[in-house]
């Protein structure tokens, strides 16, 4: 995959870039003009020195001066113009991959964001689109100026004398193998400095956000060693890295001053000799000081771009995962994708789910969590999934949303294949409420109508009243227009998990699917809402996993899951009876509830 990607990469970074080609063409167009100024700008002073102020003339002082400004007012214009395309460009480059990874991310199946974790995701969208852009900008601008810099003083060096320029010329392989020397060093000393960076953050985040465990271990003489160790070694090897800066300003420094010393040496002899005037001794003067720092920056620019490799690589493997759950041409055709739907063929979703011989195993997985299963499941069925913790009741929820595929055997929504229709279509039919509940950015009303986007306020009144919100939505200062912060963090976890389940009655979904839901809510309040949840399911299809088994005693049909596998199912009286797991897990959580009430 690697080697694919290091040859197809750049190809396909280009076709994100090439609708820019005319802007970028301007850009580097305007960049060399900018250079060719900056290389006339000393044959000014040539010719000042020359022929006004070693000749004592003023004759044609006027046009010299005009000449002059008109240069400086077209190198202001030429810098201007060429930055703010070397931004556009930056910035529009930018957008669209992070645009396009984004959507990709979309589309990708639960397996892509089990095995790959957020920070991850982030750097891709974030730091490395940023890095291409960047690329593909300022980094293609800085190659094209040096080099011409580099090119048009030699070319006119070479014009004023030919052996003086080749003298200079010598000591430019010299200032590369220096450069490089030290360039390798520099940046392979930043590169960790930046890790070592991103372990003291870790430290940090840990160090604010577990600060009470951390004082009822009593390890915090351990945390501090440890943060002690990394800011250590980051002192360590920042030295080493400006210890190998200093050295390299020095090296330049003193490249700059031999370049000087042997136009000096030679063009003085020559100025002597009457062979050179003054005014051409001092432009070569002028190149030999500037000479060695574009080389310089030249060589950081490819190095930099060279690393940014590894960002294209990064950026193309993520756009070039395939989901594991796909739709076919012919359903896309008919109902559209996830962006494009085509919502006036989608039917009506009644609920009747049926699992046909399916077995199953996660992408990571080795193990069938499922083998020939099968389940009816009518309109309008109850379904309660239990087990304890980490013993895989959300598998089934998964393969009914087609967040994976079956690995062998089918599932049937309504008599016909899932597969048959668009995911769009499928998920725009459940209402799903998570273990963890996750709110949106923006107010109570924004987040709501997530679940209906054109739903009245009157409606969302109505789904608050049902799931005993309501006042906690009044309190707030703004009532619905209030302000819930990132991820709703204004909020308690129970105060979110209600307006999570207000969401879900809002859309009217067909299948509901609680996720461990009330979890997160107290006693008290689970009291209050389990009526609202009976509500909520009648007359639905429902999958219900539950945390505590006392809200499942109604269900039509327990599932109940032990490392992975369904082992038992029936409703409650025939479970009890049976005196199984079941009766175990339920028997337990009895005893439990009796010693709190005890206590």
């Amino acid at each position: 995959m690697n080697k694919k990607l290091k040859y197809f990469g750049i190809p396909q970074i280009i076709s994100y870039v090439k609708k820019y080609r005319l802007m970028i063409v301007v850009m580097v167009v305007l960049g060399a003009l900018s250079s060719l100024i900056d290389t006339i700008y000393p044959l000014f002073n040539q010719y000042a020195i020359n022929h006004y102020i070693g000749q004592g003339k003023i004759d044609n002082l006027t046009l010299f001066i005009v000449s002059y400004i008109l240069f400086l007012i077209a190198q202001v214009f030429l810098n201007y113009f060429s930055s703010y395309l070397c931004c556009k460009v930056e910035l529009e480059v930018g957008r669209d991959l992070k645009n396009a990874s984004f959507n990709h991310l979309q589309t990708l199946s639960f397996s892509y964001f089990n095995t790959n974790n957020v920070g991850y995701v982030h750097a891709r969208i974030m730091s490395d689109t940023d890095r291409i852009g960047t690329m593909v900008s300022w980094r293609l601008m800085d190659i094209v100026w040096n080099l011409s810099y580099i090119i048009f003083v030699f070319v006119v060096m070479s014009m004023i004398n030919v052996r003086l320029a080749l003298l200079l010329l010598l000591l430019v392989p010299v200032a590369i193998v220096f450069i490089l020397f030290f360039q390798k060093r520099i940046v392979f000393l930043n590169r960790k400095i930046r890790e070592i960076n991103s372990m003291i953050t870790g430290h940090f985040n840990e160090g604010i956000t577990g600060a009470k465990t951390i004082r009822t271990l009593v390890v915090e003489d351990t945390i501090q060693d440890d943060f002690e160790k990394d800011t250590n070694l980051m002192k360590r090897t920042s030295i080493h890295s400006t210890h190998y800066s200093a050295l390299f300003s020095a090296t330049v420094t003193t490249l700059s001053s031999v370049a000087l010393a042997i136009v000096l040496w030679q063009g003085g002899r020559l100025s002597i000799e009457g062979l050179m005037k003054i005014g051409t001794l001092s432009v070569f003067m002028s190149y030999a000081l500037g000479m060695i720092d574009p080389i310089q920056r030249m060589i950081e620019t490819i190095s930099q771009l060279i690393n940014v490799q590894v960002n294209i690589e990064r950026f193309t493997t993520l756009m070039n995962t395939d989901s594991d759950v796909v739709d076919g041409e012919d359903v896309i055709k008919k109902y559209g994708d996830v962006f494009h739907p085509r919502k006036e063929n989608w039917e009506k979703l009644h609920g009747d789910i049926v699992f046909e011989n399916v077995s199953f195993k996660y992408p990571d997985g080795e193990e069938m969590v499922l083998e020939d299963f099968n389940l009816h499941v009518p309109q309008g069925t109850n379904v309660a999934i239990v087990g304890e913790t980490g013993a895989g009741k959300s598998t089934l929820v998964n393969l009914v949303c087609r967040f994976y595929e079956p690995t062998k055997g089918r599932i049937l929504i309504d008599g016909r294949d899932a597969r048959e229709r668009s995911q769009s279509w499928l998920h725009d039919h459940i209402g799903y409420v998570l273990q963890t509940p996750h709110l949106f950015s923006g107010t109570i009303r924004d987040n709501l109508r997530y679940g209906k986007s054109d739903a009245t306020d009157e409606e969302i009144w109505k789904a608050l009243k049902i799931v005993n919100a309501e006042e906690i939505v009044k309190r707030m200062g703004d009532g619905l227009d209030s302000n819930i912060g990132e991820g709703g963090n204004t909020m308690s976890t129970g105060e979110k998990q209600l307006l999570s389940f207000a969401r879900a009655i809002i859309a009217n979904p067909a299948i509901l699917i609680l996720d461990e839901a009330t979890s997160s809510i107290d006693t008290m309040t689970e009291q209050k809402i389990q009526m609202a949840i009976e509500k909520l399911v009648e007359g639905r299809t429902s999958f219900m996993i539950a945390h505590r088994l006392s809200t499942v005693v109604n269900a039509d049909i327990i599932l109940v899951v032990k490392d992975g596998k369904i082992i038992e199912s029936g409703q409650h009286e025939e479970l009890m009876n049976k005196k199984g797991y079941y009766y175990q897990l339920y028997s337990r959580e009895e005893v439990e509830q009796a010693t709190k009430k005890a206590f």
